[in-house]
């Protein structure tokens, strides 16, 4: 199964290379998925222009998914850079940025355990209570009233995305 195939991983590339970046992928990997290739081979074979190649393969391999080695040419001395992808890091990968995000929903939970209230703005503005005490539960914004807001339905879906992701790592 190539490794694009699989949702969980073409969705994180896509997340972080774009549309043109997964277009780049896939033809590195139809034309020559074990070979290293120079920026201009790399935009001749996917058709995309040099520049937004050199952004992907870089990205890429910033996050350790793509290697590179340079040469230098013993006439000229310029540096030439061949690169090749290493997406077999693609899981790992994947695996860290799913355990930042379950760290940012435990820390948006915990937020959400305060007491909230809101004006009748559309829409409206929310505020924790003691800053709801402190102007007299009328709303800094636009002067209207604040009432209580309950964030029941909010913690829920936290939890359950929480539950979700906590499931995907294992």
């Amino acid at each position: 199964m190539s490794v694009l195939e699989n949702k969980a991983i073409s969705g994180y590339l896509h997340k972080l290379v774009g549309d043109d970046g997964i277009k780049i992928i896939e033809k590195i990997l139809e034309k020559a998925p074990d070979k290293e290739l120079t920026d201009e081979k790399v935009a001749e074979i996917s058709g995309i222009n040099l520049n937004l190649v050199r952004k992907t393969l870089y990205i890429l391999y910033e996050n350790h998914l793509a290697i590179y080695r340079r040469e230098r040419d013993k006439d000229s001395g310029w540096l030439t850079y061949l690169w090749k992808l290493d997406l077999g890091n693609a899981e790992n990968m994947l695996k860290n940025e799913t355990k930042k995000l379950v760290r940012k929903l435990e820390r948006r939970l915990e937020f959400e355990n305060n007491e909230f209230y809101i004006c009748s703005a559309e829409p409206p503005h929310r505020i924790l209570f003691d800053y709801a005490v402190d102007t007299n539960f009328t709303c800094p914004v636009d002067g209207t009233p604040m009432t209580y807001y309950d964030n029941a339905m909010e913690k829920q879906a936290i939890e359950s995305r929480l539950e979700k992701l906590k499931q995907m790592i294992g």
